[in-house]
C-alpha cells in the first residue's frame, strides 16, 4: 500500500472514530436562535442560501454587461429543472428550508435565462440593423 494510501487510510479511520464519539450532536433539538424551529432547519436555511445565491453572480454580470456572453442557458435551464424537483422533494418530507430556497433558486435561475435570451434577441436585432 502506497503512503498516500496509508495517510488516507489514517484520517478516515481518525475521522470515523471521532465522528462515534459526537453521537449527542446528531439530536435535532430546539434551536436556541429562532426557538420555533429546530436546528436541522437553522442549518438548512443558511446551506440553502449558498447554494441558492451562487448563481447570482453570473445573472448580475450579465445585467451589468448587457449582454449574454460568457452564459450558457444550458446550464441554468438543468439547475432549474432539477431545483423544481427538489421543490416537491421538499414537501414531500414537509422541509422548509429545502421548499423554500428551491423556490427561490428557481426563480434565480428563470430569471437568467429569460436575461440570456433577451440579450441574444437584442444583439441578432443590432447585427441586423
Amino acid at each position: 500500500m502506497g503512503r498516500s494510501n496509508q495517510v488516507t487510510l489514517a484520517v478516515l479511520l481518525l475521522s470515523g472514530i471521532m465522528l462515534c464519539g459526537c453521537k449527542e450532536l446528531v439530536r435535532d433539538t430546539q434551536s436556541l436562535l429562532i426557538p420555533q424551529y429546530k436546528r436541522s432547519d437553522v442549518f438548512g436555511l443558511v446551506a440553502g442560501f449558498g447554494t441558492t445565491f451562487a448563481a447570482m453572480p453570473d445573472l448580475i454580470a450579465m445585467l451589468k454587461r448587457r449582454s449574454s456572453a460568457g452564459m450558457n442557458p444550458r446550464m441554468a435551464s438543468i439547475m432549474g429543472a432539477f431545483q423544481i424537483l427538489w421543490v416537491y422533494y421538499g414537501l414531500l418530507i414537509v422541509s422548509r428550508p429545502v421548499v423554500l430556497w428551491n423556490v427561490i433558486a428557481v426563480l434565480v435561475n428563470s430569471l437568467s435565462v429569460g436575461a440570456y435570451f433577451y440579450f441574444v434577441r437584442k444583439e441578432k436585432k443590432q447585427t441586423r440593423e
